[in-house]
């Protein structure tokens, strides 16, 4: 059994930095769903796939993994690039471009 220990990104609808700081630990697929074929339901006998275990930090994610005997693959977060703006720049004399509405 194998997993995959992550700091998920921030969700599009979010506006706040809550819950960023927590670590996911996922297991990964066994095996492939199944499409029921008369109404075309996606199923699956894998029940490992809907545990996600949350940690405060990496090396308790990595320690749970390691105290289980299980695989892991710790993926880094990608940093956030932040551009710094202000509200007084929509009304910049030297604008390059137009002022709409």
């Amino acid at each position: 059994m194998s997993a995959r220990i992550y700091q998920p990104a921030k969700n599009a609808m979010q506006s706040g930095r809550a819950g960023e700081s927590l670590w996911v630990l996922e297991f990964e697929r066994e095996r492939p769903n199944n499409v029921e074929p008369l109404m075309g339901w996606t199923s699956s006998s894998d029940m490992q796939v809907q545990v996600k275990l949350k940690f405060a930090t990496q090396q308790e994610a990595v320690a749970y993994a390691k105290r289980n005997g299980l695989g892991f693959v710790v993926r880094e977060a990608n940093s956030r690039q932040q551009k710094p703006s202000s509200y007084a720049d929509n009304f910049r004399f030297g604008r390059q471009e137009n002022w709409t509405h």
